[in-house]
């Protein structure tokens, strides 16, 4: 870290989490000849989309509980005791019995990083680190100036010069027909805009949690929930909304698992391997990391001692193996039965605080191979986003208790229901709003269902090189395509003849294009001649995907902006 006694001009481009979690180790470092402007597009510091009414409004929820969440300064249930109390009564939540296993409404946890947020500033002052907070600000372009070992920051009609700049936007949802198409919806956020009273049947693509946060909303706009003499969550449809449904599109036709105990809330484990394991792997693998090496140590290893007869299942297994072992459990039941069935061990395991290990461990792969994955092979890249990943994707969800009640109780009253349209389902515009889903059902027969009312609900994309939302910097080469080269040779000319993602190179090498820019170790920002700008980091995770396959929200921003501190 840089300790000169010249003021270091540093600029965070976004006030949400990821930009509060670099503005704490900024505070952290104790630093006074730190000097720090934040830029945030929305009057309101720390909750970024998720947390705010652009991400949620009051019925969505986190799935996350206090005992998961890195502390800032301090922790929810610590924070509670000084929160409005207006803002308490608006959730029912009671200082004097606060439950920190309990996930939390997403306004709520909003306003507690917006706090936390104040805090930081008020540390900042008391530790002479000067802060300027610039918010309802449009960042318009990022100019790097490497003549003058400067950033440039193009806000308001003004020019900001930094020699620092961490890129911390958050989520971007495109739009692609939203607005244009009558009743097609690219994503469901902001919320308040699926606040209708309709009556048909709605199309939702995807069974992610960002399809449950349609369904909560769109749910009570055209029904309601009660309990019936059971204690059991029932739903009934409103007057005027008879034809009102709602059916899930998902590729595989499951649902996303049910949130348990775990008995590692931060998801960590001190068996993972090292940076220092990775450095002598590469070095005996040809620079690559092995995909198999990691599944092996970071996953199938720990269970000798945790969980040793579900070891001796998988001990032989490979990726793929293990990934079809898992997901044929999954597809024998159908999807409502099982997410039932799941929802029984989840009580259990929440009631008995014992934990569902290998869904855990799975979890803590997923995050543990955010740093190797910019030096995996090619074809180990492909692997992990064929197979790995989806079974992943729907594991890890950790959907909420009461999201699973809700499910249910919508499925039961014949309101609820998914479909499996496989991997070459089409959404087709119609000629007068609305959609036409194309797929194949499970018999081979070839489905076209019209539908006055489609949301996208995919969640967030992986955003290619040419979505990257700074143009200045693409257009000087400051930036560059994240790409990973093929071990084989021969697998890499037999994928280049299929998929338009891998390219052939001058010396007739082959690469994978994969989502985003290129980054490394420390999230600094890779030019087109290969070389790390000191002066830029990311950690917008829309931008990239390639190489941070896995987005973990807070737990992300907690170890990648430890990782940029250090090279400040």
């Amino acid at each position: 870290m840089n300790t000169s006694k010249s003021k270091i001009r540093i600029a965070i481009l976004g006030g949400g989490p990821s930009g509060l979690f670099m503005f704490k180790r900024i505070v952290e470092a104790n630093q006074p000849n730190f000097e720090v402007t934040i830029f945030e597009r929305k009057n309101q510091l720390g909750a970024g989309m998720p947390y705010s009414t652009e991400g949620a409004s009051d019925e969505h929820i986190t799935n996350v509980s206090d005992n998961e969440v890195p502390n800032f300064v301090n922790s929810i249930e610590e924070w509670v005791d000084q929160a409005p109390q207006e803002l308490l009564d608006r959730y029912q939540i009671k200082s004097n019995n606060f439950n920190e296993y309990k996930v939390l409404p997403r306004l709520f946890f909003g306003a507690y990083l917006q706090a936390q947020f104040e805090i930081l500033l008020q540390q900042a002052v008391e530790k002479n680190i000067d802060v300027e907070v610039k918010t309802n600000c449009n960042v318009d372009d990022v100019i790097y100036k490497p003549e003058l070992n400067e950033v440039w920051i193009l806000a308001d009609q003004n020019i900001f010069k930094f020699d620092k700049v961490v890129i911390a936007t958050g989520h971007n949802w495109p739009k692609k027909y939203e607005g244009l198409v009558q009743g097609y919806f690219d994503s469901p956020y902001p919320p308040a805009k699926l606040a209708l009273k309709l009556n048909h049947p709605i199309a939702l693509k995807g069974s992610s949690l960002t399809a449950i946060d349609a369904i909560r909303t769109l749910a009570r706009h055209n029904g309601s929930f009660a309990k019936n003499e059971d204690g059991k969550l029932t739903y009934q449809l409103a007057a005027g909304s008879e034809n009102f449904s709602l059916l899930m599109h998902s590729r595989n036709g499951l649902l996303p698992a049910v949130r348990f105990h775990l008995e590692d809330s931060r998801l960590r484990n001190d068996s993972l391997l090292s940076i220092e394991d990775f450095k002598q792997h590469r070095e005996e693998n040809e620079g690559f990391v092995s995909l198999d090496f990691v599944f092996e140590k970071d996953f199938k290893e720990i269970f000798k001692e945790k969980d040793p007869s579900f070891y001796e299942q998988i001990k032989d297994m490979d990726v793929e193996t293990f990934v079809d072992a898992m997901m044929e459990l999954r597809e024998k039941l159908p999807p409502f039965q099982l997410l039932k069935a799941e929802y029984v061990q989840a009580e259990k395991s929440i009631k008995r605080k014992e934990s569902i290990y290998w869904k855990e461990m799975l979890a803590i792969l997923s995050f543990s191979m955010n740093y190797p994955a910019k030096y995996f092979s090619a074809e180990d890249m492909l692997r992990l986003q064929k197979k790995l990943m989806p079974l992943i994707s729907i594991v890890i969800a950790f959907v909420p208790q009461s999201s699973c009640e809700e499910l249910i109780a919508l499925h039961d009253a014949g309101v609820l229901d998914i479909v499996s349209v496989g991997n070459d389902s089409e959404v087709e515009i119609a000629d007068k709003g609305g959609i036409i889903y194309h797929y194949t059902d499970e018999n081979d027969v070839a489905v076209a269902q019209a539908y006055q009312t489609f949301v996208d609900c995919v969640g967030q994309p992986h955003l290619d090189f040419d979505k990257f939302v700074f143009d200045g910097l693409k257009e000087a080469g400051a930036i560059s395509s994240a790409k990973l080269n093929f071990k084989d040779q021969e697998i890499g000319a037999a994928e280049f003849v299929d998929n338009e993602k891998v390219k052939q190179s001058e010396d007739q090498s082959f690469t994978l294009d994969v989502p985003g820019i290129t980054i490394n170790d420390h999230f600094q920002i890779v030019d087109e001649r290969g070389e790390a700008n000191p002066h830029l980091f990311i950690m917008a995770v829309p931008y990239i995907g390639g190489f941070n396959p896995d987005y973990s929200g807070i737990d992300f921003s907690e170890e990648a902006s430890q990782r940029i501190i250090a090279k400040f």
